[in-house]
């Protein structure tokens, strides 16, 4: 974190406080990623758009792995693009205390890396499936 002295306030008084930098990863078929990345600069974060096909990753305080559809999502939702090379520096990151956070495919992509336990089951025809439930 960088550390930033501001201005005098409206009550004169100095505010003190940290810019975090942050790294959106974003693949083919991200959506979102702009979104998120407005988001985090309205949040005073110093945010870096990072391609794919990066292998290293800037430094950052917090990593957003966007929604969307990676790769069109042929395989497995997530699953092509949990082997793409910025994914390494991501899993390094988180292993060593960074904080990540993955939203929708994001969320999916993280599961895939294995950094979220747990597994994502398959609907029984393989099929897209769109009805309602209640």
């Amino acid at each position: 974190m960088q550390k930033i002295t501001s201005k005098f306030n409206n009550r004169g008084l100095q505010n003190k406080y940290y810019l975090m930098k942050s790294s959106v990863i974003v693949f083919p078929g991200s959506n979102c990623d702009r979104d998120i990345a407005t988001a985090l600069k309205k949040m005073h974060f110093k945010n870096q758009m990072v391609w794919h096909k990066e292998t290293k990753l800037p430094k950052s305080d917090l990593v957003v792995i966007p929604g969307g559809f990676s790769y069109g999502d042929y395989l497995r939702c997530g699953s092509m693009a949990s082997k793409s090379k910025i994914m390494k520096s991501v899993i390094k990151f988180a292993n060593s205390g960074g904080k990540v956070m993955g939203i929708c495919n994001g969320f999916q992509i993280l599961v895939e890396t294995g950094l979220v336990p747990g597994v994502l089951l398959r609907n029984k025809y393989l099929e897209f499936i769109s009805k309602n439930v209640f």
